[in-house]
């Protein structure tokens, strides 16, 4: 079967589904395609792990969501979706036993970090006095196309104002120099366990900033869930899209771009059908799938070739979901409950972890991200119970196993449904250290591997959740390879609108944008050339 577009999007991911609202806002005829049963890619949620849980499949928190101006265009709110907030943001449990405990007021923050370590509230402030001159600028730079003109000289015109050089500095820092202001570890790891969501090393250039950004983001906004659900995100997105007049087909999976004069003309779905594209293929997928994958390298030039060689992913994941009897049994109670925890010893056991993981090594303690959903949005479990999920890090190929006792022990590449359980097992003993008695109120729990995690969303590949390394050496315009740090592709009319693309990871909607932007233009360009 042959029908014609004005544009199909491949994918009905956070990127995609913006993207498909900026291109129906615009009047075009918009038909979205999406290999999965449901839209959402990586912000899903289901029941699966018990009827009575809401569990997020993937991601769950969205600080760069309450500060993307792409979904603020969308005004999801008139559209069902609301937000939720934990009483406290994040928290990291301190070795004196208390709790460092990130608010989403500056001064409870700071009372938190004084009360372990005096004079930590003082300096968390002025760091937050600098993010509050800059943040605007550096929000709009991270968040628009490349070159960022309009926030870059905003950002510039800020930066003498907060503290000039001092501030570059700052912003150039690996999250082990930044944090070293501070005396505590649990000020330290408010900053060095945000960094360590992505795959930077902490003593690396840019993990700082990384660190600086989640964490002030936190004091800012929050970390924001979408009430009853991840999948509300999309819901709203996907109601959005259909009043405006567009189509979305799951279970449409494509496998080829059709190209004719190094122009996208169509696209083909696995079932046989061919969809004619009058203006512009937005193409949600990971870099690798789209160049040699559905755009063969017959169609394109050698330079992307070469590029993707060198082309590198970001580490793989292996998530679990509890649902819990009862609240996290967390030892030294927090005065106030986080919706998210960070569990790591020590500054040194992240950066030996990280290393680790790019040496092929499974590190012998799993670093820890922890969410407590019930406790951000009560919505999600009944009253008295926790629907809860833990994720860590793990190497793309496993050359070794420093948690394993014996060679039996050992968690292989494969990972087998015998890997996946043994690192949850590990991974809900490092809970138990911190929550005595947790594993009693476990009522039911769910394992995805990295295999698993790909299988339900195929941009996942390997487990990678930022579609390609944030290393500063594929960033801007280094990403996906240099050359191609924008929305644009060498094919006319073609556009990748992943998080592979500039600006990478996050929920937040701006690499869907910037192609939908840039296909508009091109679209009001072509007249005129002609």
């Amino acid at each position: 079967m042959t029908s014609a577009v004005d544009a199909v999007v491949i994918g009905a991911g956070q990127n995609g589904l913006v993207a498909a609202n900026r291109l129906a806002d615009a009047g075009w005829d918009v038909l979205v395609l999406e290999q999965q049963p449901t839209p959402g890619g990586a912000v899903r949620s289901d029941r699966d792990v018990h009827p009575d849980f809401v569990h997020d499949t993937f991601s769950a928190f969205y600080p760069l969501s309450a500060v993307s101006p792409p979904l603020a265009r969308l005004r999801l709110s008139d559209w069902g979706l609301q937000w939720s907030h934990a009483p406290a943001v994040v928290g990291n449990p301190d070795p004196s036993g208390g709790w460092a405990l990130l608010h989403r007021e500056p001064g409870r923050t700071a009372a938190s970090l004084d009360a372990l370590n005096p004079g930590d509230g003082a300096v968390w402030l002025d760091l937050f006095e600098q993010w509050q001159r800059i943040s605007p600028g550096l929000i709009q730079s991270l968040l628009s196309p490349f070159p960022p003109v309009r926030g870059a000289v905003r950002l510039a015109a800020a930066v003498p104002r907060a503290g000039g050089m001092d501030l570059i500095r700052t912003l150039v820092e690996s999250s082990d120099a930044l944090t070293s202001r501070f005396t505590g570890m649990g000020a330290r790891m408010l900053i060095a366990g945000n960094a360590a969501h992505a795959d930077l090393h902490p003593q690396g250039m840019g993990s700082g900033l990384f660190g600086l950004l989640l964490a002030m983001l936190g004091q800012q906004v929050g970390f924001p869930a979408p009430t009853g659900g991840a999948g509300e995100l999309i819901a709203a997105m996907v109601r959005r899209f259909e009043a405006a007049g567009g189509r979305l087909r799951c279970d449409a999976a494509v496998n080829r771009i059709e190209v004719a004069d190094g122009r996208v003309v169509a696209v083909r779905t696995a079932d046989g059908d061919r969809v004619e594209v009058r203006r512009a293929v937005i193409a949600d997928v990971t870099a690798p799938q789209l160049y040699g994958g559905l755009v063969p390298w017959s169609d394109l030039p050698d330079r992307v070739l070469k590029g993707m060689r060198r082309f590198r992913w970001d580490p793989g994941t292996v998530k679990v979901d509890w649902a819990l009897s009862g609240p996290i049994p967390w030892a030294g109670e927090p005065a106030v409950a986080p919706g998210y925890v960070h569990l790591a010893d020590s500054l040194a056991e992240l950066s030996t972890g990280h290393s680790r993981i790019q040496d092929g090594i499974l590190p012998r303690l799993p670093y820890l991200l922890v969410g407590a959903m019930t406790t951000t949005d009560p919505s999600r479990s009944p009253q008295g119970t926790e629907s809860v999920w833990s994720y860590t890090h793990v190497p793309r190929q496993i050359r070794g196993d420093a948690g394993a006792r014996n060679q039996s022990e050992a968690i292989s590449s494969r990972w087998t449904a015998s890997d996946a359980e043994r690192m949850a097992d590990r991974m809900q003993a490092r809970i138990e250290k911190n929550a005595p008695g947790f594993g009693d109120r476990v009522i039911a729990r769910r394992v995805l591997s990295p295999r698993d995690l790909e299988s339900r969303d195929a941009n996942l590949v390997g487990g990678a959740l930022g579609g390609g390394t944030s290393d500063v050496s594929q960033q801007l315009v280094f990403r996906p390879i240099p050359g191609l740090g924008r929305a644009e592709t060498p094919i006319k009319g073609l556009y990748l609108g992943s998080s592979s693309a500039h600006p990478g990871g996050g929920v937040h909607g701006a690499a869907g944008d910037n192609a939908a932007r840039a296909a508009l233009v091109h679209a009001r360009l072509r007249p005129w050339r002609r």
